[in-house]
């Protein structure tokens, strides 16, 4: 049961961070898009956020089953940092992502404003999960 609740915690950290990368290379074909493309993208994005959202859903809870049916303690140190990270992931994603692209509806920032920031959220958001899963694998000693 363990090597089960192990490959969906690992299958749901690849769905938490992959999607983002695919958003990468389509940020610069944004610039150019015309509204009706832009509004397309924007629905693309969405639609990765709500993915990585309900993945992370999976994630944790298979997170606390991993840490519930092994050896590793709670107050563990690379425990406690992925949990701090993980938390302030979440805080990130609920306001990195659709906050700006309903500005960006109720034409509060400009297409170009909307695609700077889109683009900083993105790799932000990237670097945390690298940390969290930098946490995840190297298990570091921290205390």
């Amino acid at each position: 049961m363990y090597q089960v609740i192990l490959f969906l915690h690992i299958f749901s950290a690849i769905l938490s961070i992959g999607p983002f990368f695919v958003l990468v290379p389509m940020i610069p074909t944004m610039r150019a898009a015309d509204h009706r493309g832009l509004l397309a993208y924007l629905s693309l994005f969405k639609l990765t956020v709500r993915l990585v959202k309900h993945a992370g859903h999976v994630l944790v809870t298979t997170g606390v089953l991993l840490i519930w049916k092994s050896a590793w303690s709670w107050s563990t140190s690379w425990v406690v940092m992925t949990i701090a990270v993980m938390i302030s992931s979440v805080f990130f994603l609920a306001r990195a992502f659709s906050p700006v692209i309903c500005k960006f509806h109720a034409q509060k920032i400009s297409q170009d404003q909307l695609i700077s920031k889109l683009h900083r959220s993105v790799w932000i958001y990237i670097g945390l999960l690298m940390i969290m899963l930098w946490f995840m694998v190297a298990k570091p000693v921290l205390w």
